[in-house]
């Protein structure tokens, strides 16, 4: 690797988990297509779909640990919606991560294509009242939130994205947790899912080490940053840009499918 091709992966790690910690997902939903089309556009080596989810899934791992660890402090963190989704989309992320190995590389992109959609639509969906219920009186379906965590793990689990950038839509217009509680939640859910995730990636040999270092290395510094700055930012701001940057990353991917 030369230094530019060191550089850019750093830069995309970087910006991804800033927005990550800023937004309570796992950042994949940006890097994602950002390793497959970047280093190509600079003349630098491409990496496969395989290659990028591999390396997004143990990226997502680090990037949520330092998001969580910023939001520890609040009354963010709702431990019973922590453990029941958690747990759920550790199973299914590592059924999805397991078997994207017998996948084509067009087919892991369009699983990836098929829930930005999803997650698009339901972002725009309006969410009001929400951010009027007290942390400590918030209240929601258990079971449910468990199964559509699985559901979601098994999709995420196929792309390396962990399921955050669907689980915060599922979270807020489904379960109706207000936005600074979803955002920390989702960052701790979107850990257990990529564990999940990386044990799958690692044990079918789709990891790169080197690249997936320094993706590493930036998103443990700039996750604290954006969780911090999520913590200033109006909630209402928080989801327009999540909303708006899902939306992009879905338009982009199915440009590339059709």
């Amino acid at each position: 690797m030369d230094i530019a091709f060191i550089i850019t992966i750093f830069l995309i790690g970087f910006i991804g988990s800033y927005i990550s910690g800023m937004l309570g997902i796992g950042g994949s939903i940006i890097k994602y297509p950002m390793l497959l089309y970047i280093p190509p556009l600079f003349g630098l080596a491409a990496f496969s779909a395989h290659e990028v989810s591999g390396i997004s899934a143990v990226q997502v791992f680090f990037a949520t640990i330092g998001g969580v660890w910023a939001y520890r402090k609040g009354g963010f963190l709702n431990k019973t919606l922590i453990g029941y989704m958690g747990v759920s989309i550790l199973i299914g992320s590592f059924v999805g991560g397991f078997g994207s190995r017998l996948m084509t590389e067009g087919g892991i992109n369009l699983v990836y294509g098929i829930l930005a959609l999803i997650a698009a639509v339901m972002m725009f969906v309006p969410k009001k009242g929400i951010d009027d219920i007290p942390l400590d009186q918030v209240k929601f379906n258990k079971w449910l939130a468990a199964s559509l965590a699985f559901i979601v793990g098994i999709g995420s689990g196929i792309v390396g994205a962990a399921g955050a950038f669907l689980l915060v839509p599922i979270m807020l217009v489904v379960l109706k947790i207000p936005t600074r509680m979803t955002i920390a939640s989702s960052l701790a859910i979107t850990f257990l899912s990529s564990i999940g995730a990386t044990i799958g990636k690692i044990t079918t040999g789709q990891v790169e080490f080197l690249p997936s270092v320094i993706m590493i290395v930036a998103s443990l510094i700039a996750s604290p940053l954006g969780a911090l700055a999520g913590k200033r930012i109006n909630t209402k701001i928080l989801q327009v840009v999540l909303a708006l940057l899902i939306l992009a990353t879905a338009i982009k991917i199915w440009m590339d499918i059709l």
